[in-house]
Order: structure tokens, then C-alpha cells, then sequence
């Protein structure tokens, strides 16, 4: 980066704000929801769907995404029908616990179902009138066995086509021994193919591991890689300026049209991470509103520091010679038939 360059600027409105809700559909967005688009469907055999990639990506915002489009498009049906929720948004909960929290996942997705956490679960349709999910008092209570029913008939009812879990890896983290791996895996397979609807698991490069648990496990899991800019392609280097150019043109005031000047040194350190470029802004940002002006010191400061970027790259490394593999695909070679 060069030395310090201070500049006059007009006022800054909401530049944290504004940044932080910034969503820019960049085209790594753009690649993995067509392949998305094509594999999500009724009848599916691919009851698992994996989405991974390095941390800081924008694969969060690749899931909100995916379920704001879905719920766009069935608009109309779902003015039609208060009862359906064609796609569900949960974050897999990372409790403190040395397990994993089956109970409070299925409690994440019967609140975005709509469900009263405070009744005890035991669900029998969606009135048509409310849209509000139907129920009688049950003697067992909110068992984990309840939960679970809820959830099965909440995803039926409510249509859900596909639930997107993200941070999925928190399964994995808190799951020990691969037996017990196999056997959460297990759990989401039955779950998808009780009620029909996709899950689509989104997290970091430690969500390989789950195809090769087991050949039934793999035989209905796809793999999609979320990957980050490389600095050695052209046509990456170009895709990431266009999203410097995007926050740059969310707050023409703050940065005073210079921000793009510095897009090569955004993206070394960066890493290519959308994800983690729009953290490095936030924090530019603020210390800019903080100073009165924009300045090159202010972004300096926000960068990562050398110690965060080496382990950040040593994970992404890591993660993409262990992916390999998993998006290695070989036709065989087929004998034609003598003539």
C-alpha cells in the first residue's frame, strides 16, 4: 500500500451500516447458484448438497441468497397459500456442548417455520386461513423424538423444497469419531428423504470429509467448491476489481472514487475472500469516520495483519489440496462395439 494520502471528503452517511448490509452478486455467487439451480428439484436423488470453500468466501451470503431468491420467485404462491415456505435459512448451532445440539437445530427450524416454541410438539397441518401451524397438547412433551416429528411435518407442510444449513461444519467440529459422524449424516439423509426437501450444507473446506464416511452417503451427496479470486487468473483478478468497484460505489463520498487504486493490494491480502474484503472495508470505514476523513492509513489499519493472513492461507491451501479430489471426475474409457 502507498504511504498515507489524506482527503477532503463530503459527510458520511451510515458507512458501517451501509457496508455491512452490502451484498454484491459477484460471479462466484453467480457460477455456484446455476449448478444450485440445476440440482435443486422435486424428486432429487441428491439428498445432500455440499457447499464448501474458504473461510471469509461470501458462502454466507451465497445461502441467504439462494433462500431470498426462492422465497422471491414463489411469491405469488405463497400470497395464494399462506402455508408455504418453499426454502428455510438455519444456521447449525454451535452450543458450547461436546455433542452436537440436534434439539436446539430442530428448535432453529421450527422458528423459521413459524412454530410456538412454547407448545409442545406434536403438529398436524397448516390452516389455510392463517397460514399458522395446527396442534394439539401431547403427553411426551418437547422430546428430542417431538422436535424431530414437528420438524418432519413442518417441512411437509410448509412445502420446503430445500433447507440451507449454514456453518454446517459445526456438525463435524462437535462430533466425535466417524462412526458417530456417519451416523449425524445419517440423520439429515433421513430427515431430506422423509419430507422431500434438500439440504443444501454450506461451510468450510472440513465439510469434504462427509463424502467418504460411507458409499450410500456418497452416492447421494454432490459437492459444489465456493472458491475464492486467485491472483494467477486474469479473469478472477478482473471479477474481484469489480467488487472493490461495487463497495466503492456504495459510499462514493467516504472513499472519494480512490478505492479501486488499491484493488491489487486488497486482493493479496484478502486472499481473493469476498467475504473477508468487505470485513477489511467496515473496518476501514470506521476508522475513517472515526478520523473525520478517508485516508490510505485508515485502510492500512484495517488490513489483515500478517500473522492472520498466513493462517488464513495455510487453512485455504490445506482445504483445497484436501477438496481435490472430491471434484475430480474421469469417464471411462468405453470399447466400441466391432464394426
Amino acid at each position: 500500500m502507498p504511504e498515507n494520502n489524506q482527503t477532503t471528503t463530503g459527510p458520511v452517511i451510515d458507512p458501517i451500516k451501509t457496508l455491512s448490509a452490502k451484498r454484491i452478486k459477484h460471479p462466484r455467487v453467480d457460477e455456484v447458484m446455476r449448478e444450485l439451480d440445476t440440482l435443486i428439484y422435486p424428486a432429487s436423488q441428491d439428498s445432500i448438497l455440499l457447499v464448501c470453500g474458504p473461510t471469509g468466501a461470501g458462502k454466507t451470503t451465497l445461502a441467504k441468497h439462494m433462500v431470498d431468491t426462492a422465497l422471491d420467485d414463489a411469491r405469488l404462491q405463497m400470497e395464494s397459500n399462506l402455508g408455504v415456505i418453499p426454502a428455510v435459512f438455519v444456521e447449525a448451532p454451535s452450543s458450547g456442548e461436546n455433542d452436537f445440539s440436534w434439539r436446539l437445530f430442530y428448535q432453529r427450524i421450527l422458528v423459521q417455520l413459524g412454530d410456538n416454541l412454547d407448545a409442545p410438539k406434536v403438529v398436524y397441518g397448516i390452516d389455510a386461513q392463517t397460514g399458522q401451524m395446527l396442534r394439539r397438547r401431547a403427553s411426551n412433551g418437547n422430546s428430542l423424538a417431538a422436535l424431530r416429528s414437528a420438524v418432519e411435518e413442518g417441512l411437509r407442510e410448509r412445502q420446503v423444497q430445500f433447507l440451507v444449513i449454514d456453518e454446517a461444519a459445526h456438525i463435524i467440529r462437535q462430533t466425535r469419531g466417524s462412526r458417530r459422524l456417519e451416523i449425524q449424516l445419517d440423520t439429515l439423509k433421513s430427515l431430506a428423504n422423509q419430507c422431500g426437501t434438500q439440504m443444501i450444507l454450506v461451510g468450510s473446506y472440513d465439510l469434504y470429509q462427509l463424502v467418504a464416511l460411507s458409499g450410500q452417503l456418497a452416492r447421494r451427496t454432490h459437492v459444489l467448491h465456493f472458491d475464492r479470486y486467485r491472483e494467477d487468473r486474469p479473469e478472477d483478478v478482473r471479477a474481484f476489481a469489480g467488487c472493490v468497484r461495487a463497495f466503492e460505489n456504495a459510499l462514493p463520498n467516504l472513499w472519494g472514487g480512490q478505492l479501486s487504486h488499491y484493488t491489487k493490494g486488497l486482493l493479496e491480502n484478502t486472499l481473493g475472500c469476498v467475504g473477508t474484503l468487505s470485513s477489511v472495508l467496515v473496518r476501514a470505514a470506521r476508522l475513517a469516520e472515526a478520523a473525520g476523513s478517508w485516508s490510505v492509513n485508515a485502510l492500512e489499519r484495517a488490513l489483515l495483519n500478517e500473522a492472520q493472513r498466513k493462517r488464513i492461507l495455510e487453512e485455504i491451501l490445506d482445504g483445497e489440496t484436501a477438496v481435490g479430489p472430491s471434484f475430480t471426475r474421469v469417464m471411462p474409457k468405453i470399447k466400441r462395439a466391432p464394426a
